[in-house]
């Protein structure tokens, strides 16, 4: 669930030690593992270069942009969203800096076949609840939407589908055990909790658009440089290796 305004205007505002405001990026949920150790690289290299992130859906942080929250970058799970940002002259030229990984996530031991009947496999009448992000608002249910109507399944699945927020929260209803399955970002898929508690198997990326990953310094932003800066550096080869660990391909130079 989103911060009230209030609190989340709070938390943004607020500053270091040092007294030098964090940069704050409004981040895709999908990105929290990579994310946390892109920030301690850059800190690390800046001195004084604190970064608070804000997780979420990219549809609902697109909406609090709009709104005025105080962010200086969008790291969105796909690139229409930082689009629409510029063309409504509230952001630059968006930059692409990550492909994601669709996965489907069964706990360890499930009976699931995914392996020998890939997606047909989620018919099976013991997987009675399957845990996705909203299509209409998060990219990777979208994805999960496109490759299960590819698959001819998105009609008969429909009453099992349990639409979560974002991905973090789809991850959720998996790691409670309220999902026998989930479609989620290999990064989520492949970190703690759920890499331990389960196994994941790949959507072929060819039953559904790519996920391209892109953000855009805002123009808001109460440090431009700095926010370009943090952008360049997940575009750098430190940064690409960084995010290749956590589950994405690098997009195309």
């Amino acid at each position: 669930m989103l911060a009230p305004a209030a609190a989340l205007l709070a938390l943004l505002a607020a500053a270091p030690a040092g007294g030098a405001p964090a940069l704050a990026v409004a981040a895709a949920a999908n990105l929290r593992p990579a994310l946390e150790e892109l920030a301690a690289a850059f800190q690390a290299r800046h001195p004084g270069g604190a970064v608070r992130a804000t997780y979420g859906g990219s549809g609902l942080l697109v909406t609090q942009i709009a709104s005025g929250a105080p962010f200086d970058l969008f790291l969105s799970a796909d690139a229409a969203y930082p689009a629409e940002l510029a063309a409504r002259g509230l952001a630059d030229a968006p930059f692409t800096y990550a492909v994601g990984e669709l996965v489907v996530w069964v706990p360890a031991g499930a009976p699931i076949e995914l392996e020998r009947r890939g997606l047909a496999a989620l018919s099976d009448p013991r997987v009675e609840r399957i845990a996705l992000p909203n299509p209409e608002t998060a990219p990777y249910g979208r994805a999960a939407r496109e490759a299960l109507a590819a698959a001819g399944l998105w009609d008969g699945l429909r009453p099992r589908l349990v639409l979560g927020q974002s991905v973090a929260q789809a991850a959720s209803f998996a790691a409670s055990g309220n999902a026998q399955a989930a479609f989620l970002p290999r990064s989520l898929a492949g970190a703690p909790p759920l890499a331990q508690a389960g196994r994941s198997w790949p959507v072929p990326a060819s039953s559904h658009a790519p996920i391209l990953q892109a953000g855009a310094v805002l123009k808001a932003a109460r440090d431009p440089a700095q926010a370009r800066a943090f952008a360049a550096f997940l575009l750098s080869d430190e940064g690409r290796a960084v995010l290749a660990r956590h589950g994405y391909r690098a997009p195309p130079r």
